[in-house]
């Protein structure tokens, strides 16, 4: 089918809208269409009205346009900044890098359309060609956060496009602006109306939304980011219509540092991976675990390095550290500083926040007895805590119901990949930070932290239909 013929149609606007406030200033960021759950009915229609022309394109049509949107969405660097800086209260360098990671995305999706492979498996039945075929699924529903808004919404959607589903991008509240660049670039790449949709709605309407575009008979699969708890609503909405979720939830990401480890290269992972975008990243390192016989002199050269660390207005771009997205999330890493301390852990580094400017906070001495231990923060603390031995360690690594990502550092790789091996997480790197992300990569985790894989084949695995075919070459022959 030639794109030309593709089914166009587009979603309808309520007319309603509502305004992001930017947590720096208090004044409106952006202001976005409020859809209303006709919205979220139009969109999935208009996305199944334009799947057979989408899935019935060859790969390297789906390929050309799908590197024309990587383009499209390099050449709004400028407002893809402005968005996240006024919508989330982002570092430039943030925003930089989500742009770099999320075009490489897109590239890399694109590379994959001629990669959905199937198989020729032998049958016993004589005369009998039997094969595996991968096929798109149909309608699927991409939500995404707002922490990683460009890396996180562009995961959402360019996959299952590639596989050669329709999509619909639901926005989160919080940066609708930076979501919409996303289906903007998309669109002016030149994909046809309905392959690619936006929804963006108020947040008291989140609830109500979401669940519309679940309950859709068009929609054949749900992917979200976000936290366990949403995860877990998402994933029993889905059941009740046997619909498959790919959920990619909270982290507590350990970072091991045993007695053989070069200490400085910890220092700096542990630094980066705690503190990057104010540990608002679902792999941020949230806890680092040091074997006794090296706690102390890793402890001394981690504080010396977060204190040279500041938080500053991001638009300034004077200080590593910018805003957290609220001022809830101050409250609440506050109480955990506060239980830690009333129950024996001892403040390494840390200070008064400025409104949402709160600096980085180093907990030492921090036990599983308490909060900071168990509870995703999500901000800019990390706790330190100390072990026994290697298989102390470990056991206190796995102490937690989340399993992301997670770190060990070691001079002997062997070992290394030993501890690797025994820690429960869907990602592990040995001597590198907990916070990284590839393209080509399996992402995605396991227990508290979700299912599913992004990235590479893995992704195709999670974006399409695995069919049984079978050609019959020879007379049947049957016993009735």
């Amino acid at each position: 089918m030639e794109l030309a013929e593709c089914v166009h149609a587009r979603t309808p606007d309520s007319g309603a809208t509502f305004d992001r406030i930017n947590p720096l200033t208090g004044e409106v960021a952006s202001t976005a269409a409020a859809a209303s759950l006709a919205d979220a009915v139009a969109a999935c229609d208009a996305a199944a009205a334009a799947f057979p022309c989408w899935s019935a394109l060859g790969p390297n049509a789906r390929r050309a346009l799908l590197t024309k949107a990587a383009d499209e969405l390099e050449a709004r660097a400028p407002q893809f900044v402005e968005a996240m800086m006024s919508e989330i209260g982002s570092t430039q360098a943030w925003a930089g890098f989500n742009l770099k990671l999320a075009a490489g995305i897109v590239r890399e999706a694109a590379a994959m359309t001629t990669q959905i492979g199937g198989e020729v498996i032998p049958s016993d039945k004589p005369g009998c060609l039997a094969m595996a075929v991968r096929e798109p699924a149909g309608v699927i529903v991409g939500i995404a956060p707002w922490n990683a808004p460009i890396i996180l919404g562009v995961r959402a959607i360019a996959m299952p496009l590639a596989c050669g589903n329709t999509v619909i991008l639901k926005a989160s509240e919080i940066c609708p602006r930076t979501h919409a660049l996303i289906v903007e670039a998309f669109v002016a790449a030149g994909l046809p109306e309905g392959a690619v949709n936006l929804i963006t709605n108020a947040p008291e309407d989140a609830a109500e939304v979401v669940a519309a575009l679940i309950d859709h008979p068009a929609v054949r699969r749900v992917n979200f980011t976000g936290s366990t708890a949403v995860g877990k609503i998402i994933a029993k909405r889905a059941a009740e219509h046997l619909k498959p979720v790919l959920l990619e939830l909270g982290g507590k990401a350990p970072l091991i540092v045993l007695e053989d480890a070069d200490l400085d290269e910890a220092v700096k992972a542990a630094a980066f991976g705690a503190f990057m975008n104010s540990g608002q990243i679902c792999m941020s390192t949230e806890r680092i675990i040091v074997v006794d016989s090296v706690a102390e002199a890793f402890s001394a050269r981690f504080k010396a390095k977060v204190e040279a660390m500041s938080a500053g207005d991001p638009r300034e771009g004077k200080a590593p550290l910018g805003a957290v997205i609220d001022r809830k999330t101050v409250a609440v890493i506050q109480a955990l500083i506060d239980d830690a301390l009333a129950k024996g852990g001892v403040k390494l580094a840390g200070g008064s926040s400025d409104g949402v400017l709160m600096p980085a906070h180093v907990i030492d001495k921090v036990t599983p007895g308490m909060h900071l231990f168990r509870v995703e923060s999500f901000g800019p603390i990390v706790a330190i805590t100390r072990a026994r031995d290697e298989d102390h360690a470990v056991e206190l690594a796995n102490d937690t119901e989340y399993g992301l990502s997670a770190a060990v550092f070691t001079r002997d790789v062997a070992r290394g990949l030993g501890v690797a091996r025994r820690i429960r997480s869907g990602i592990c790197h040995i001597n590198g930070p907990t916070v990284h992300d590839e393209a080509q990569m399996p992402f995605g985790g396991t227990k508290a932290s979700g299912f599913g894989r992004f990235g590479g084949k893995a992704g195709i695995d999670s974006f399409t239909e695995l069919r049984w075919i079978t050609i019959a070459t020879e007379p049947g022959h049957y016993p009735i």
